[in-house]
């Protein structure tokens, strides 16, 4: 038989729960609107004593499959879609910011406001990452193409106050020479347009130097001529207690197509033959020495190990690591 207790109790119980209930809001048919774009693009790790941060400056959707060369439309989409990727492909754009302790070096400097408005995110995800980009001491160009150097100004003014640029005597010569300017097509003669917005500003400010081929830029990153996607196309090299990373640049374009067959060309190559061979070197190399490459194109973070396999060579992700 309840007594009264019991019934006290179930009653407190009861209007408790009821009181709860009432302050809660009703989650079971709460909708939430879809959010849309990605966290901060940036992926750190460590290459020796060296920390490196990979900065995406963001995608492009490209019709890689027409854009390649030495190869078929029909060819390229088939081997895109084997990839699980279309005739038209999300292109990433990446930069790389290296810090040894003594200096913070910036590797290509993305698009800035050239290329439309999926691109151009470098610097704010540079500061995303922990760092301004008026401590960048240098800013090391693969090469001077329009997504590589577009993001070095903003209006017209130097984004890394206080970098020197520093280019390939080959690359600065070819795309300051108003005479290679008057050979080019159309399309290339915007690019020497757009090549001279974004290094001006830092010649006349006194902040640009060339180095050599196969030279040291500054000391601890040196450079390797892989010439032939632009005059002066180089590889930067850093190597800290016996580890290895080298920055490709334009090696590649995308993450399929091309390390099956080293032999297809692209549209933006400047002379397509040597690019080609330059690029048989470059993965021959970095397969014989197991060692990190990152490319500027491949989908980000674009770091990884390069592997032969029974159709050519296999590109591998570098495993994700707190």
């Amino acid at each position: 038989m309840p007594t009264r207790r019991s019934v006290l109790k179930a009653t407190a119980t009861s209007l408790l729960a009821a009181a709860s209930s009432a302050a809660l809001p009703d989650l079971a048919f709460s909708k939430a609107p879809l959010k849309g774009g990605q966290a901060p693009g940036y992926r750190r790790l460590k290459v020796g004593a060296y920390e490196v941060t990979a900065l995406s400056d963001g995608t492009v959707t490209l019709p890689l499959a027409k854009l390649y060369a030495n190869t078929t439309v029909d060819h390229a989409e088939a081997a895109l879609a084997a990839a699980f990727q279309g005739a038209s492909s999300e292109t990433s754009v990446n930069a790389y910011l290296v810090n040894t302790g003594e200096r913070l070096v910036l590797i290509d400097a993305g698009t800035g406001t050239f290329l439309g408005p999926t691109l151009g995110r470098l610097a704010a995800n540079i500061q995303s990452s922990g760092y301004k980009p008026e401590e960048i001491d240098d800013v090391i160009l693969t090469h001077v193409h329009t997504d590589h150097s577009g993001g070095l100004v903003a209006e017209g003014k130097r984004v890394f106050a206080n970098a020197t640029v520093r280019v390939n005597r080959r690359e600065a010569e070819f795309w300051l020479d108003p005479n290679e300017e008057k050979k080019a097509t159309a399309i290339v003669k915007e690019q020497f347009a757009q090549a001279r917005a974004c290094l001006t500003p830092y010649i006349e400010a006194e902040k640009f130097e060339v180095f050599g081929d196969d030279a040291e830029v500054v000391p601890g990153f040196g450079s390797v001529l892989r010439a032939g996607h632009t005059p002066g196309h180089s590889a930067i090299v850093i190597e800290s207690e016996g580890q290895k990373l080298m920055f490709w640049g334009d090696i590649t374009h995308g993450d399929v197509l091309q390390f099956d067959e080293p032999e297809v060309a692209i549209a933006f190559d400047v002379k397509q033959q040597m690019a080609v061979a330059a690029r048989k070197i470059a993965f021959e190399h970095a397969a014989d020495g197991a060692y990190l490459v990152a490319g500027a194109h491949i989908s980000f973070p674009g770091i990884g190990h390069l592997r032969r396999d029974d159709t050519n060579y296999g590109w591998v992700p570098l495993n994700y690591s707190l």
